[in-house]
């Protein structure tokens, strides 16, 4: 029994000491421990401002999307409207193509019908008309 007396007694005072350096908040740190700590905290301040670093550089490059998008969206809403504004024309010529051609047919049909086939062709007078300059055309500037 006095083993086990010694063995509680050993424990409740090894106990004690560790309380005793618990409450007393022991202030030493090994060298090596301290070099430790401070590499790491020069560590993480490095790690703290790389990380500032490239929060405003994603701040940067969100921006920077963001016009792009906005200029991208333009441009689409453009070639959208355009493409229409061609549709449309090509609408317009193919209809006054049709219409040219509806109108030609009946006045050539009228002249064959009307001209006796024995008659002669008339000659025309052979007078020269003033030569007109052609305008010149306008080249769009591409941008």
């Amino acid at each position: 029994m006095s083993i086990r007396r010694e063995r509680r007694g050993g424990r409740a005072i090894g106990l004690v000491i560790a309380m005793s350096a618990v409450l007393s908040g022991c202030d030493y740190w090994p060298p090596a421990l301290q070099t430790q700590i401070e590499q790491l905290r020069s560590e993480l301040q490095t790690v703290t401002m790389e990380k500032a670093q490239l929060q405003t550089q994603m701040a940067s490059l969100t921006k920077t999307k963001d016009d792009l998008q906005m200029q991208v969206d333009d441009l689409v809403r453009t070639n959208r409207d355009k493409s229409a504004m061609i549709a449309s024309l090509q609408s317009s010529v193919s209809a006054l193509q049709d219409r040219l051609a509806k109108s030609s047919k009946p006045a050539s049909a009228k002249v064959a019908s009307t001209k006796p086939a024995t008659t002669k062709p008339a000659i025309k007078p052979a007078v020269k008309t003033a030569t007109k300059v052609p305008a010149k055309k306008k080249t769009a500037a591409v941008h």
